[in-house]
């Protein structure tokens, strides 16, 4: 009998273009949930920083790194278009009197203004580093430096 076929796509059911219909908004709530995750640990972690206390410590510098990270994204369908961007962060690793190590954000642009091996007084807030004030003197210590 001619029944009436209501997909466009031929097929009834979860046949042919229905699956599209399904799994599209699927990986779209998905995709917009991670992105959601994404910014608000992205804020928590700056509010946790940003009330941590001051401390300045002697310390001396042991390495610094720089962490490129890249994006790109690609449209197509006749609208050939490709944009990027990258987004260089600055890292630099102290050592405390103690002989610990820890590494920190480079928040105030520091990274081009001290040296591996420079000594001096370390302002760190949480995860970063927010000044360096070098001792020319090069204080004695029966530390690791």
């Amino acid at each position: 009998m001619g029944g009436f076929d209501p997909s466009p796509f031929g097929g009834g059911g979860f046949g042919g273009g229905d699956i599209m219909f399904t799994i599209v908004p699927v990986f779209m709530v998905i995709f917009f949930v991670i992105f959601i995750v994404l910014i608000v640990s992205s804020g928590v972690r700056y509010a946790k920083n940003a009330r941590s206390p001051r401390d300045t410590r002697y310390a001396r510098i042991v390495s610094k790194r720089m962490d490129v990270q890249h994006s790109s994204s690609h449209m197509s369908d006749n609208n050939a278009m490709h944009s990027s961007s990258s987004r260089t962060y600055y890292y630099i690793t102290l050592e405390f009197d103690n002989g610990s190590r820890q590494e920190y954000l480079d928040v105030k642009n520091l990274y081009g203004l001290v040296a591996e091996g420079d000594v001096g007084y370390a302002a760190v807030q949480g995860d970063w580093i927010v000044a360096f004030e070098r001792d020319t003197a090069q204080r004695p210590s029966g530390g690791t430096y």
